[in-house]
């Protein structure tokens, strides 16, 4: 493959593919790399132009990042943020409550991290945790389970009629592939913290953790706040397609007659549209 002198010599992409053609080295995953990259600066160009919209309208845009875990969410807010404006976007990710907030109405600690006027806010994991996660790892009583799924789709209506746009996606990942992706954690310094004792019993309450997620879309998937389905096997392909996705659902373009940017259905769509997912 490329030596350090090859990156010495080229100056460009179309550079390296001349010295790769001369020296006979076998492109095709580096080709694939290089489109990836161009597509995702040309879409990460197009969420600077939807970030200047939403503060120019003083719009609120949440968008819920669900998932298993090693199902690729972090990686993805990490390319949906890269070249925004920092002022104007947050990404939330919780620690477990304190005493204080398991005293309070389960809702609260997310509503005071709720976007403001001309702001967009990542959820890295979201009030969702009591549909799914907390009842697997026994985190919540049953009632207070019960308690919640009553109320979750009242307090998003909520959100919509006071106008927050809210995008709830779902990373999809299969068993095979979130245990290869633990073990590449176990193997990597720079990703070894994302390992923790509750990852070490998601493939063993993998079925568990299957019930919730079917019950959770079962009851909470609406019209006006739908599930999200990202098949996230192949990360490369769930950070554009979520991207494509979110720029597809805020008419940023209105008055540009630019052609729209669709999402490809086999890889986002509402979760019944699809009722077998990876995972």
């Amino acid at each position: 493959m490329f030596t350090s002198e090859d990156f010495k010599m080229a100056k460009s992409g179309q550079d390296l593919i001349d010295i790769a053609a001369l020296k006979n080295y076998c492109l095709d995953d580096f080709l694939k790399y290089i489109q990836y990259e161009e597509q995702l600066l040309d879409l990460q160009t197009e969420l600077v132009k939807l970030q200047h919209y939403i503060i120019k309208n003083k719009l609120r845009l949440a968008i819920l990042f669900e998932g298993r875990d090693a199902a690729g969410k972090g990686g993805t807010i990490k390319r949906f943020v890269e070249h925004l404006n920092p002022r104007h976007y947050r990404v939330v990710a919780l620690n477990k409550p304190t005493d204080i907030e398991r005293g309070q109405w389960y809702f609260r600690r997310y509503i005071k991290e709720l976007p403001n006027p001309g702001e967009i806010c990542f959820f890295d994991r979201s009030w969702y945790n009591r549909a799914v996660v907390e009842p697997v790892m026994g985190f919540c009583t049953n009632a207070q389970y019960q308690t919640y799924m009553m109320q979750v789709t009242e307090f998003e209506h909520m959100l919509y009629e006071d106008g927050v746009i809210l995008v709830k996606f779902w990373f999809s990942v299969s068993k095979e592939t979130q245990k290869q992706r633990f073990e590449e954690r176990l193997l990597n310094p720079l990703k070894m913290w994302k390992y923790s004792p509750v990852d070490m019993k998601s493939q063993e309450l993998w079925d568990s953790y299957t019930y919730y997620k079917n019950a959770m879309f079962a009851a909470t998937h609406s019209q006006f706040s739908p599930w999200i389905v990202v098949k996230s096997n192949n990360k490369k392909k769930a950070r554009l397609e979520s991207i494509k996705y979110v720029l597809n659902r805020v008419p940023y373009q209105e008055n540009l007659n630019l052609k729209p940017i669709i999402p490809d259905p086999n890889i986002v769509f509402r979760y019944y549209r699809q009722i077998q997912q990876n995972d």
